[in-house]
């Protein structure tokens, strides 16, 4: 799809600023919701905006500024804000059935028509699918509770900075501690192992020519009788890491992954829930190092917008029984519609080589010379349209350096950008745009990011 064809989908004054925010009527609905909902609400406590509307990749608030997104709701708005094709299969499906458990349905099947084909080409071939409850998280628990189930084990492999969901069996292998510390204990016998973030690799070493020691030590648990790790019910990875701040892990080190499972005999469960959906430049972020997942999870941008989760795995491991894994509102049939909506969408403008162009073609290379020109920006990655920027006290150090990040984020939203901030030490700066943003609109906001960057470090 060209950026003619895109331009319709966006607020096309964006950005524009008419009142510095937050606004008046956004500090109102704030105030409001504290007094209201719980202090577990986060995001609007960094972003302190009350939003009101959106197109593709550009949002609203209530006092009537506009912003280009770059947050993309944290990877679930690929196809962007109320894409009119979603919406309208919403719609039509909102006036003929609402909820139907799992019973079969119309597009339910159109659904399951649209996405075997797009998965791995060795796992289409002989796939089972399952829709679980709506989020991510759920896919996790799906996914882990399959493996447990075939290999009659009880443990599980993650790594270091994955993030998996906060429901408790995918917070046992999400690998952030503050977000576990006041609820152990957790999943018993998960145990971390580093992954490839070459950036601050653990063990001191520079890629390639590390013999991909973060694999070796894998291997070694579960090769050393004396490791202390049992065999385990499964190994969990995200291609590309997300929350943990857009790691693009080296694809030999997926590839080695993969390998170290098939000889020990453990499922690989790749986690796609982020990384999927064409953010990376490709259908599946696994498809970079050609692997093929025993099991995947897929959510966010599945359903346009809408709450939709799913795994796919293996046919060999479809030996639970009837009602093994319910849910209310597993598949559910309007985010089916949606969802069937996206995945065409999807395919018609091969939307995965657009995130891969404006990935490659503009944002790494404007970012790599935002990197040179900084003295606190330490290392750019990313792939397609998944980007981190992590920011450190000085390069010969890399002490993180989280306060400039927030500061860095107020900046760009007071000139009309909306980002996210992750990573290891909260000092990433994390783009996940709508994919169907414009590269005029990806230059805008990098040149936004960039002016925030000026303006924010001759402050320190």
């Amino acid at each position: 799809m060209s950026d003619k064809e895109f331009e319709d989908l966006h607020f096309p004054e964006a950005p524009t600023i008419v009142v510095k925010p937050p606004g008046p009527k956004s500090r109102e609905m704030r105030q409001i919701q504290d007094r209201i909902e719980s202090t577990a609400v986060s995001y609007p406590k960094a972003v302190p905006i009350a939003f009101e509307e959106g197109k593709g990749a550009t949002i609203k608030d209530v006092d009537g500024n506009i912003y280009i997104d770059f947050f993309g709701g944290a990877g679930v708005l690929n196809v962007g804000h109320c894409n009119p094709e979603v919406v309208n299969a919403a719609k039509q499906q909102m006036e003929k059935l609402t909820h139907c458990l799992d019973f079969p349905t119309p597009v339910r099947l159109e659904l399951e028509g649209e996405l075997i084909p797009l998965l791995p080409k060795k796992l289409r071939d002989n796939a089972k699918i399952f829709f679980v409850a709506p989020t991510g998280s759920d896919a996790v628990e799906s996914a882990i509770k399959l493996a447990k189930f075939n290999m009659k084990r009880v443990g599980v492999i993650s790594f270091e900075g994955g993030y998996h969901g906060m429901t408790s069996g995918a917070l046992s292998v999400t690998a952030n501690k503050k977000f576990k510390r006041n609820f152990l204990p957790l999943t018993s016998e998960v145990h971390f192992v580093p992954y490839a973030y070459c950036y601050r690799c653990i063990f001191k070493r520079e890629y390639p020519d590390c013999d991909l020691e973060c694999a070796r030590y894998l291997e070694h648990i579960l090769d050393d009788p004396e490791s202390g790790v049992v065999e385990p019910a499964a190994i969990i990875i995200e291609a590309v890491q997300g929350e943990g701040g857009s790691i693009a892990a080296p694809d030999k080190f997926i590839i080695e992954v993969r390998k170290i499972a098939n000889e020990y005999s453990v499922p690989l469960i790749v986690d796609e829930i982020q990384a999927g959906m064409c953010r990376t430049g490709r259908m599946w972020a696994c498809e970079h190092s050609e692997i093929t997942p025993d099991i995947m999870t897929i959510s966010k941008g599945i359903g346009g917008g809408l709450p939709l989760s799913v795994i796919a795995f293996d046919q060999k491991f479809d030996t639970w029984e009837k009602g093994a894994h319910v849910g209310t509102f597993r598949g559910h049939v309007v985010a089916m519609a949606a969802a069937v909506a996206t995945l065409r969408f999807i395919k018609k403008h091969r939307l995965w080589e657009h995130a891969r162009k404006l990935g490659e073609e503009i944002f790494l290379p404007r970012l790599e010379e935002l990197k040179e020109e900084s003295k606190y920006i330490g290392d750019v990655r990313g792939r397609g349209m998944m980007i981190g920027i992590e920011f450190v006290k000085d390069k010969k150090s890399k002490k993180p350096w989280p306060e400039i990040v927030r500061q860095v984020q107020k900046a760009c939203y007071e000139k009309g950008l909306i980002i996210e901030v992750g990573g290891h030490y909260s000092n990433v700066v994390r783009f996940l745009p709508p994919l169907v943003l414009t590269r005029q609109l990806a230059e805008i906001g990098i040149n936004i990011f960039a002016e925030s960057i000026k303006e924010v470090e001759t402050t320190w």
